[in-house]
């Protein structure tokens, strides 16, 4: 593709979107994202960290498609320069377009494992402090209403959505089902089912609490032990591929040169 025919090109075919729109370049893009088909799916996930206005959601696409946009702008200057032929200089734009809009998509998705991890993490601490204040003789819901105005962290955060949501009229337990719902974690799953059923039967809870804070330890060491586990094989890494072949090498190399010494005599 000759570098003169690149201007001419991209002109051209933003003076054909502009014709195609027939609103304002803006408008018709928010427009579009409104009607994306993954809106359920990343709206679920930009809600676990904590982004859940609608406009969070169209912030995102548009990212995506102006980091797109510039990838495959740039890959298309790069083909021009180096005078790849038209064909190749577009299937090269759209696979520099699709990287950067995946890359940021596994973004989104990292983000949101972090904090399923950090949630968990925080989940044994807690249950421990709600424990301690229902055997203190405080009902579920001021003994959460304690811890979230005490503790730090996203689990507090959880706590105190869900006292605003009873103290704005909501059933304790279906707040409860809401914040299960919302957190994709199988140790807080557990943990709000067991306290609705408790708070539906009149249950004691300290029993039940002290039961998950016990599982939720173990689950965290299983977990702290599988990271160990594969930081262990990660360290092998360079020891095989690098510290040890250059002790090898420092160990042959008096043999072989007294060899040449010898083969040269």
């Amino acid at each position: 593709m000759k570098a003169s025919l690149v201007i001419p090109t991209l002109f051209a075919t933003a003076g054909a979107l502009t014709i195609v729109f027939k609103a304002s370049p803006k408008t018709e893009l928010s427009a579009r994202i409104s009607k994306s088909k993954d809106r359920i799916s990343i709206s679920n996930r930009l809600s676990e960290i904590g982004l859940d206005n609608p406009a969070d959601f169209e912030r995102f696409k548009t990212k995506q498609i102006i980091y797109a946009a510039v990838f495959g702008f740039i890959s298309l200057l790069l083909s021009a320069a180096i005078g790849k032929s038209p064909v190749g200089a577009l299937l090269f734009a759209i696979f520099a377009s699709s990287l950067a809009f995946v890359a940021i998509d596994r973004d989104l998705s990292q983000k949101v494992k972090k904090q399923r991890l950090k949630i968990d993490t925080e989940f044994p601490a807690v249950i421990e402090m709600y424990s301690l204040a229902l055997s203190a003789g405080e009902t579920p819901l001021v003994a959460m209403e304690r811890i979230s105005r005490s503790a730090r962290g996203s689990l507090a955060k959880d706590f105190s959505l869900v006292v605003e949501q009873v103290k704005s009229g909501k059933a304790f337990h279906l707040a409860l089902d809401d914040m299960g719902r919302a957190i994709e974690s199988l140790l807080i799953r557990r943990f709000i089912d067991s306290l609705i059923i408790a708070n539906l039967r009149g249950a004691p809870l300290t029993d039940v609490l002290q039961r998950h804070a016990q599982e939720a330890r173990e689950a965290q060491r299983n977990r702290v032990m599988a990271a160990a586990a594969k930081a262990e094989i990660s360290m092998m890494v360079p020891v095989v591929f690098l510290i040890l072949p250059i002790s090898i090498l420092f160990a042959l190399w008096p043999s072989l040169a007294n060899l040449n010494l010898i083969a040269g005599a």
